[in-house]
């Protein structure tokens, strides 16, 4: 497993009960900066306000399972290759 050196999303915290996840591409004054807002509820449990509109649950175990989910989201492609067109050769009219 390798470790980016320079990673695209980082998990700060704020608070000792409190992170935020950041989106390095933007610059701290843009608004589309922080991703995510994180909150222990417990030991084990932690709740997540999304500041971007990602389809993504709002309670997980960690806040490192909050930051794998988001790199996980933004880093597969959900692209599909280009569907091949048959080319036929034009009609011959006589």
């Amino acid at each position: 497993m390798s470790i980016d050196s320079d990673p695209r999303f980082v998990l700060r915290r704020i608070t000792p009960s409190e992170w935020v996840i950041n989106d390095m591409r933007f610059p701290a004054d843009d608004t589309r900066h922080v991703v995510a807002c994180v909150y222990e509820m417990a030991p084990t449990e932690v709740e997540v306000v999304w500041l971007r509109d990602l389809p993504l649950a709002v309670r997980y175990g960690s806040p490192f399972e909050v930051l794998e989910q988001v790199e996980h989201m933004k880093g597969v492609s959900r692209a599909t290759r280009p569907v091949p067109i048959p080319h036929l050769p034009p009609l011959v009219v006589d």
